[in-house]
């Protein structure tokens, strides 16, 4: 791997780990629904232009309507279920929670497209949930002001991609990245903009929560894409899908030196299962198929 690729990986996890810290930066004075609208909002309007010059406005018509499936699940679904959780969860947990979900797109390929799944990827599917019952054991309180809720937004989110990475297959195979890039960001941004109004903050939002929603779309959103797309062309898609595991580590790592947040025992065993489990999923699954699970426009995240 070339000096340049191997920066790029890097970045590119330091990046994805980011968003989980802009969110929870930005989530408590935006609330869910404006926070995720504003990300997918802001990232459509860097795209779309730059797809309009490219010529994309033709394949983005014909493309539609599974472009607005592909915006429900790969972005406005699990934008909001973030949204929601990062209220009360720290950013290394939902950067570890987000690592499952090649997981889940083994799963509904297996369910929907019938695909086949080698032992391996089975045995990676039960050591991962393993992992998510020890990452999640202590924080499923469901009394009032628990935290319940949102770890099972938490989880949900990347149940989300594994249906929208098998969605894409199934519906969007042969449609450029930045077509299907721009298409679920802009489809995103129309379904989300009713509820953002009416769930838009009362009280004015801080420079600090407006510094990070911009940086989670633009950085996180937008940029962060260009980067995974390089890299597949760089290095292939097997290699660049080893970002799922480097990913928690940076989201662990700014939530506890940014936000001062506590590494515990919990979080360290269930990241070591899950990053195990996908491992093995990894090994046992076409892996150009897996690739997409980690980005919005052909799969997502973060992750």
């Amino acid at each position: 791997m070339r000096s340049r690729d191997l920066t790029d990986l890097l970045l590119l996890a330091a990046v994805w780990g980011g968003s989980f810290l802009f969110m929870r930066m930005a989530a408590p004075e935006f609330g869910t629904m404006a926070l995720a609208e504003l990300r997918v909002g802001i990232a459509a309007a860097c795209l779309l232009p730059f797809a309009l010059w490219q010529g994309r406005l033709g394949p983005l018509l014909r493309n539609a309507l599974p472009l607005f499936g592909v915006g429900a699940f790969n972005a406005a679904l699990p934008f909001a279920l973030y949204a929601y959780a990062a209220g009360s969860l720290g950013a290394g947990f939902l950067s570890i929670a987000n690592a499952v979900a090649p997981m889940w797109g083994g799963v509904i390929g297996w369910l929907w497209l019938k695909d086949r799944l080698p032992w391996t990827s089975a045995l990676g599917l039960a050591v991962g949930f393993l992992g998510i019952v020890a990452l999640v054991w202590d924080k499923l309180d469901f009394t009032s002001g628990g935290s319940g809720p949102a770890v099972l937004a938490a989880i949900v989110a990347p149940l989300c991609y594994g249906i929208g990475a098998n969605f894409t297959k199934r519906y969007l195979t042969g449609v450029d990245a930045l077509t299907s890039a721009t298409g679920t960001m802009t489809m995103a941004a129309i379904m989300l903009m009713p509820l953002a109004i009416m769930h838009w903050p009362e009280q004015p939002v801080s420079i600090r929560a407006w510094t990070a929603i911009i940086l989670l779309a633009v950085l996180c959103t937008t940029i962060a894409y260009i980067i995974f797309f390089r890299l597949i062309a760089n290095i292939g898609p097997t290699r660049a899908v080893t970002v799922t595991f480097l990913v928690p580590v940076f989201g662990m790592f700014w939530g506890a030196f940014l936000l001062g947040e506590v590494i515990t025992r919990p979080i360290i065993v269930g990241a070591c299962v899950i990053l195990v489990g996908t491992a093995l999923v990894i090994a046992g699954k076409p892996i150009a198929k897996l690739a997409n699970g980690l980005r919005p426009s052909r799969r997502a995240p973060p992750r």
